[in-house]
């Protein structure tokens, strides 16, 4: 494995030897994972500076076997004392907690030996006064433009995790990320009429960042964009949903191929491996080693090695999401997407996740829609994760004659997710801003509620 920051060789030394006491205290095996997390925040309004935030922890979790029962336990305090105090009481509750046949840790031939450089730690950290002139820039562009009345608010932030992983099975690793962030909320309008909107850019390196002058700007036009809006007559019609929103749809199909829900039985995807549940020009990407990826990671929070999976291939469903304990209970190996935190066991988790994109251009994929809606924005979260069932309230453009006319709001679209993906689309215009992306999607034969 490649040389480690001293800070991180420092806290793999500490987890080594926590779980080197735990082996002999009486667990057949442990591990133990440290997250250490510094943030620097600032808020600026109507020209004046704000808030500012900054944040400093550290959060440990030790995870003990004794036969085939688990105990998880945390402690913010990462003294001798504290620490020692902790071992013993998760020995202590190991021992009297019921069996699980399919805990443990992974395999050891499953561990990574190479972890990649991924590049996700930019070692620059930005003063509050440069953040605070980046979330000023924003905002004035934002009210520069016409019709923005008023300003919620412009930010921007920094932050630095790290993280360890040491399991007595022979892994111990950890690396360094870095966060950079702006944004810029802004209200156009006047009286009752009067409608919000926002923009933001996040990333690795705080080179990668948007100007703040295009977030500020976008966020205005977005606001004007939305004022007076219309409500529709109920109708079941083509919908467009605009690349902020449509990255939910990714959303849904990872919680259906989760392997505990697929496990329990309990999603609506859960007979359909190796069926096609897009359509063929339909593939779904999750990159872990996407260098500077807003979700990137080395290896999985089990220290399995993790790699890039085509979830669905041309339409096609591949495999479930597993970490070890649901890999197990599916008979399957894991597909190294364990996910934890210091509290409570692994979980699957998805990294950088995204759909491919389609052939057409947005405009293109809009003009044969005689009436439809096209979403910027959606409210709650009405999915029924067994039967696949869907409802959420929407708004955004309505589509006449294959262009965008006027805003509508107050609306809700309904469906079954497994329809939905059949009746998926996506457009060509796929880009980078989240952890999960996806391009404009165009999914025909929903229902919009509205009048």
């Amino acid at each position: 494995m490649s040389q480690q920051p001293a800070a991180t060789a420092n806290d793999l030394d500490l987890l080594s030897d926590l779980v080197a006491k735990a082996r002999k205290g009486g667990a057949d095996a442990s591990d133990a994972v440290l997250f250490e997390s510094t943030s620097l925040e600032v808020s600026y309004r109507l020209g004046k500076q704000e808030d500012l935030e900054r944040s400093e922890s550290k959060d440990l979790g030790l995870r003990l076997f004794i036969g085939q029962k688990q105990a998880i336990v945390s402690s913010t305090d990462i003294s001798a004392d504290s620490l020692d105090e902790l071992l013993v009481r998760g020995l202590s509750m190991a021992a009297a907690m019921p069996e699980d046949p399919y805990c443990g840790l992974a395999d050891a031939d499953r561990l990574s030996k190479t972890p990649p450089d991924l590049d996700l730690n930019d070692l620059h950290e930005p003063a509050p006064d440069a953040l605070y002139e980046m979330a000023s820039q924003a905002e004035a562009a934002a009210l520069a433009v016409n019709g923005v009345s008023n300003s919620e608010s412009a930010g921007a932030g920094w932050g630095r995790n790290r993280i360890a992983l040491v399991t007595s099975s022979g892994f111990a690793g950890g690396y360094a990320t870095s966060s950079h962030s702006l944004f810029a909320s802004v209200i156009a309008g006047e009286g009752t009429g009067m409608e919000r909107d926002y923009d933001f850019t996040s990333a690795r390196h705080g080179s990668d960042l948007e100007a703040p002058g295009t977030v500020g700007k976008t966020a205005g036009e977005q606001a004007v964009k939305r004022l007076n809006p219309r409500k529709v007559e109920s109708q079941q019609v083509p919908v467009v949903f605009d690349p902020r929103v449509s990255r939910s749809i990714l959303g849904h199909f990872t919680g259906a191929i989760s392997g505990v829900s697929v496990a329990r039985g309990t999603s609506f995807l859960k007979d359909y491996l190796g069926k096609a549940i897009f359509k063929a020009g339909v593939t779904i990407v999750d990159d872990p080693h996407r260098p500077r990826g807003l979700a990137s990671k080395p290896f999985d929070g089990e220290g399995v090695e993790n790699r890039e999976w085509l979830l669905a291939d041309s339409g096609v469903l591949t495999t479930w999401l597993m970490d070890t304990a649901s890999s197990r209970q599916l008979k399957l190996a894991t597909t190294g997407h364990a996910s934890r935190g210091t509290s409570g066991p692994p979980s699957p988790s998805t990294t950088n996740l995204y759909m491919q994109p389609g052939e057409l251009s947005p405009e293109e994929m809009l003009k044969d829609i005689p009436s439809g809606l096209y979403i910027t924005e959606l409210i709650g979260f009405g999915v029924n994760g067994v039967t696949g069932d869907y409802s959420r309230g929407a708004s955004g453009f309505w589509i006449e004659k294959g262009e965008l006319t006027h805003p509508v709001s107050e609306l809700t679209i309904a469906g079954n997710l497994k329809d939905m993906f059949l009746e998926t689309t996506p457009a060509n215009d796929l880009t980078f801003r989240y952890g999960s992306n996806a391009p404009t999607l165009r999914i025909d034969g929903l229902m919009v509620a509205g009048t």
